[in-house]
């Protein structure tokens, strides 16, 4: 069950391979995720010396009055892995053309999770033929429907 999920990724790459990764949050963040507060758009994975972190991501405070003045809800959080699947990151990271990216948020008892993808861009002819099905897809289900 997804909290937040990132459309424009499934949209604009071509997902190769999934991993799933725990966050390191503040408490008012995860009671903002759980409440389905935030963003993924735009957001990326970036490994430096052998960590791994979510950048770009937006979290809005829970309650605006009783968070730090100095919180910003852009601010880059680390993911929590082991060091093998860091290590395959890292590899997979330096390939010329793959991206990471998250895909989405969710619970998993009383953690957050975020499902990270290793991605290649999609190319534009890519791209229309997702929209051609998507528009068939939604044809078919409209006629049947009706029917």
């Amino acid at each position: 069950m997804s909290l937040i999920f990132n459309k424009k990724a499934t949209f604009k790459y071509e997902v190769l391979e999934k991993i799933e990764a725990g966050i390191e949050l503040f408490g008012f963040e995860v009671k903002s995720i759980r409440g389905k507060h935030g963003s993924l758009d735009g957001s990326y994975v970036s490994i430096r010396g052998n960590e791994a972190f979510l950048i770009g991501a937006h979290v809005p405070p829970y309650q605006v009055n009783n968070t730090p003045k100095e919180y910003d809800s852009y601010r880059v959080r680390k993911l929590l892995l082991k060091k093998s699947e860091i290590q395959t990151l890292i590899g997979k990271e330096k390939v010329k053309g793959l991206t990471i990216v998250p895909i989405s948020m969710y619970n998993k008892g009383y953690n957050i999770k975020v499902e990270i993808a290793i991605t290649r861009g999609k190319k534009q002819h890519d791209k229309r033929a997702s929209i051609k099905k998507r528009e068939l897809d939604r044809e078919v289900r409209r006629t049947l429907k009706n029917q």
